[in-house]
């Protein structure tokens, strides 16, 4: 294969690398808003009391003022598909847990890029080197050809 060719083969690679990293970080932007909305439950169900009035998400952008009939009766989603009803403190807990979970689901997440980025640089590198070998060559054959040829 001629370091051209290679040449061609590390960019595609490094590009395929990008989109991968691109996607895994807007993976991570995601679970970060998905935490943000874990906190703000957290605030919500932490100081709402019985009787509050708040605004319930009907969906579509509307809303319907409720009052909280009693805190001790908070429904929180647990994934697929299912949810559990909890008094205040264990709805709490539950809901620190996912915020945790998705702490850790970032960390790996933040570890496949960094890998991924390890991987780029390391090919990069050898683009560089490609690059140089093509040039001292060009450099030889230049040479190689004097005045009297």
């Amino acid at each position: 294969m001629s370091s051209q060719q290679e040449l061609q083969q590390l960019s595609q690679q490094l590009q395929e690398l990008e989109e991968q990293i691109e996607a895994l970080e807007a993976n991570v932007e995601s679970i970060q808003q998905e935490k943000t909305e874990v906190d703000e439950a957290i605030e919500a169900v932490e100081t709402l009391e019985t009787d509050s009035v708040v605004q319930v998400p009907l969906g579509g952008g509307a809303y319907v003022r409720a009052t909280v009939e009693d805190i001790d009766e908070v429904i929180v989603e647990l994934g697929a598909d299912y949810a559990a009803e909890f008094e205040q403190d264990g709805a709490t807990e539950t809901l620190e847990n996912k915020k945790e979970n998705l702490d850790d689901e970032i960390d790996e997440v933040n570890a496949q890029i960094s890998e991924l980025e390890a991987e780029s640089t390391q090919l990069e590198q050898q683009a560089q080197q490609l690059q140089q070998q093509a040039m001292q060559q060009q450099m030889q054959q230049m040479q190689g050809q004097g005045p009297d040829e």
